[in-house]
């Protein structure tokens, strides 16, 4: 029996979305289950087809919602001794690696740390305009990504962005295993109520380009901001931002900002999918993105994607020929890169995104590839390597 113990910070966004396809993998499989453990308001526990969750509780992280921290070492230990996993894979980079080395000192099962933030890149979402005191933390970002690395047999990663992110750090062993998309869910076919949706968003009837995502720095969006009203003005495609984050109000202070739709993050996903296949493109402007699970969501909709050239989501766009893409923080890029696109045939290219998702990244298909790599660590094997 294959056991997995995941720790997170956050219970929203793509990691969110991995584990909790991660535990329906493993429902109907009698021979795997997953143990989840993540900080949550107060302490508690669920069970529900072979996956077990634990919340401990922990204070918010200041300005940070919905991430709390996790300081249980003693729970962290007795859950591991109770549940005694084959392995347990840490999802979190900071403080929570270094507590659950601790409670598995008398267990000693072996760990893998899954790498899903480009985390010196975040420091410094902007190198060529980054300060001194960006470009120090990164630094030290980079030499603890390293540190970090070596306490592991493994480090997980979900695109070639990361892996070479990681070998131009230091990391040795590392094992690339993309994620997935629920193709049944995001389909083109929920086009067929495209009005429907689109006057209950609010959007207008014409072209409509989206993001749906956290509003961050690191995201990048003041350049679609500050690129968008040329677009319109030359293929009458409107920009639409669903989601929110610490950057919402300045970039609701941005002097474009009145030609957006703004729309709140859709927590229902009936409605978020409804959304992606009643706009014509998507907009990945984030250069640091180590997969890109919400452009893949846009793409198994049948949705082109507008990328940055940089990060994981220009490797979808390129590898399925699925859209176009546009210099890191060049607006003059983004402008004829969007145009080139829309201009184009947005049908064409949306069905080869589509394919591409059902091809190579439907859920069941890389979870396979992922629990494989587990069961080599576990038994022993070796791992193929980037």
């Amino acid at each position: 029996m294959l056991d997995i113990t995941k720790y997170f910070g956050t219970t929203s966004g793509g990691i969110k979305t991995y584990l909790l396809e991660k535990a329906r993998y493993v429902g109907p499989r009698p021979t795997l289950r997953q143990v989840m453990v993540l900080p949550g308001a107060a302490d508690d526990v669920a069970t529900d087809d072979g996956s077990r969750t634990y919340r401990l509780r922990g204070p918010r992280i200041p300005a940070h919602e919905p991430y709390r921290f996790l300081f249980a070492t003693r729970s962290l230990r007795r859950i591991l001794e109770h549940e005694s996993p084959d392995l347990i894979e840490v999802g979190s980079p900071f403080l929570v690696p270094w507590l659950t080395k601790l409670a598995n000192r008398r267990l000693q099962a072996p760990m893998v740390w899954y790498y899903h933030s480009h985390l010196p890149r975040l420091a410094m979402p902007d190198p060529a305009a980054g300060s001194f005191a960006q470009h120090a933390t990164s630094r030290l970002l980079s030499r603890y990504v390293r540190l970090l690395g070596d306490q592991f047999p493994a480090v997980f990663c979900a695109s070639r962005f990361s892996a070479s992110a990681l070998a131009a750090e230091g990391v040795a062993r590392v094992v690339r295993v993309p994620l997935g998309v629920d193709v049944h869910h995001f389909t083109p076919a929920r086009r067929g109520h495209l009005r429907t949706t689109r006057q209950q968003a609010g959007l207008w009837s014409g072209p409509v380009a989206l993001f749906a995502g956290r509003f961050a720095t690191e995201k990048r969006l003041e350049v679609i901001l500050e690129a968008w009203p040329e677009v319109e003005r030359r293929t009458g495609c409107r920009l639409a931002l669903l989601g929110g984050g610490p950057a919402a109000e300045s970039l609701r202070r941005h002097r474009h900002a009145k030609r957006v739709t703004w729309l709140p993050w859709e927590g229902d996903r009936d409605r978020f999918a409804d959304l992606l296949a009643a706009v014509d493109v998507y907009v990945a402007p984030g250069p640091a993105e180590t997969f890109g699970l919400s452009a893949l969501e846009a793409m198994a909709s049948g949705l082109p994607v507008l990328a940055v050239d940089s990060g994981a989501v220009s490797e979808l766009v390129v590898r399925g020929d699925a859209g176009l893409l546009y210099a890191d923080g060049s607006v003059e890029s983004a402008v004829e890169s969007a145009t080139r696109l829309l201009q184009g045939n947005l049908a064409a290219t949306g069905a080869r995104a589509r394919s591409l998702a059902e091809r190579e990244h439907a859920w069941d298909h890389v979870l396979g590839q992922l629990f494989a790599r587990y069961a080599d660590l576990v038994d022993g094997r070796p791992l193929p390597l980037e």
